[in-house]
């Protein structure tokens, strides 16, 4: 039986599709690609935004084209936001909710055809044991969830109804997942999550996030740890004094802006200000002063107005972000803007969006930039070919992406994969530092 896979979203759904390949392998199945005739596909789907909702429902008819007799299997958000309305209304024989991924096998192997198994999340408080033990795709970097669900509900979001309330991972077997990813290799391990800033193992007074850190740094071959997406509530400077100290802690920091307009930011229901996030921002370059700071941001929000968006724009310049992520506002029935005033027309939405990933690309370049001439280290990770020639690509611990020219024994570069290698930008050229 050939078994192929599709993930759709986050980090966390990739790292869950992992968790349920590896199952999959375990058994006996031979891992196919999605593009071709297989027996059984599952996608692992998302619900942020309606153009993810989209291409959830249309995977499942591309699979049946594939292979008619073919066993499609849907789960993640948007399988739990739909429900047996993808039985009814799309070619999905199997249905799975956020909570079920682990009875995937099973019910596969029992030829569960037109069964939907979709828990309610609003009162879950377990979290569903899922590992990795084969380790990932590039045996460079790998993903380990930690945390799963979301008590904040802003406007926006459906999550804190799709993956239900936040909930922490066992630190022992997060540790024990880590060691075994260490010992296959990985050298770089990124902790995941919905929420991970809410990670707490042991009740109110356990331990945290930064404890969990201290720990991970003790484990022998990890060489870097990298953070997922942080609130901006997290930061303080006993939090951070402590991460100085994690030797493998890359100073990268993802905080989640959404807005840098303070009455934009209420309607969303962030519980912070634009001040609150710039004075987190400066906390952090007080203890690392060449971090890189990555943030997202939304556009065209419901009664945004044009001033409001130069407010955003303005703060993103101030605050000098090293990356942008950037999403158009994308309307989601059952959460509170849906039924806000003030709904904006797509194209407004888009022309914003496409201003602020221009102002982004301006603000990388600049801090990209500054690295040229300085030596960095770089997590060499894949081998690419442009048509400039051919290059070994990585990411520095602020993750800056470099690539390195291979001049000489090209045939000979992928033994320097997995190997942290000492570069000197010389030059930022069509988007990207190459070095020496």
């Amino acid at each position: 039986m050939k078994v192929s896979f599709h993930t759709l979203g986050c980090k966390t759904n990739a790292y869950e599709t992992q968790a349920i390949r590896e199952q999959f392998l375990t058994a006996g199945y031979e891992l196919g690609e999605f593009s071709e005739p297989c027996d059984v596909y599952v996608i692992n789907t998302c619900a942020v935004t309606a153009e993810a909702a989209r291409k959830s429902r249309q995977m499942t008819g591309r699979c049946k084209r594939k292979n008619p007799q073919a066993l499609v299997v849907v789960t993640g958000c948007y399988a739990q936001e739909a429900g047996e309305e993808l039985l009814r209304e799309t070619m999905a024989d199997l249905v799975v909710g956020n909570s079920e991924k682990n009875r995937i096998l099973p019910l596969v192997q029992d030829l569960a055809k037109g069964c939907t198994v979709v828990k309610d999340l609003s009162g879950c408080r377990e979290y569903e044991k899922q590992s990795i033990t084969l380790g990932q795709e590039d045996h460079v970097r790998a993903y380990v969830k930690i945390q799963d669900g979301c008590d904040r509900f802003c406007s926006y979001c459906l999550i804190p109804f799709l993956r239900g309330r936040s909930r922490s991972r066992d630190r022992e077997d997060i540790l024990q997942e880590v060691r075994d990813l260490a010992a296959s290799g990985c050298q770089e391990i990124v902790l995941t999550g919905i929420d991970i800033s809410s990670f707490r193992t042991g009740g109110e007074k356990g331990e945290d996030l930064v404890c969990l850190l201290e720990k991970l740094d003790r484990i022998s071959g990890v060489e870097r740890i990298r953070l997922g997406s942080l609130e901006e509530g997290i930061i303080s400077k006993p939090f951070l004094e402590r991460l100085v100290s994690v030797a493998s802690f890359c100073p990268q920091f993802h905080l989640s802006l959404q807005s840098g307009s303070n009455t934009v930011l209420k309607r969303m229901n962030r519980h912070y200000t634009a001040q609150e996030f710039y004075q987190a921002v400066e906390m952090i370059r007080e203890r690392f002063p060449n971090a890189g700071i990555t943030t997202d941001i939304i556009t065209g929000f419901p009664g945004e107005t044009e001033e409001e968006f130069e407010e955003t724009m303005a703060f993103a310049r101030k605050t000098g972000f090293s990356r942008l992520h950037v999403f158009p506002y994308s309307r989601r029935e059952g959460t509170r803007a849906d039924q806000m005033p003030g709904q904006l027309t797509r194209a407004v939405r888009e022309e914003r969006a496409a201003r602020l990933i221009r102002l982004g690309e301006q603000l990388r370049e600049q801090y990209e930039c500054r690295l040229i001439g300085k030596t960095c280290h770089i997590l060499a990770e894949e081998c690419v070919r442009t048509e400039n020639g051919l290059f070994l690509a990585g990411y520095t611990p602020e993750y800056v992406r470099i690539l390195l020219p291979v001049r000489t024994q090209p045939e000979k570069q992928e033994t320097l994969l997995n190997r942290i290698i000492p570069v000197v930008p010389k030059v930022f050229q069509d988007g990207c530092l190459i070095a020496e």
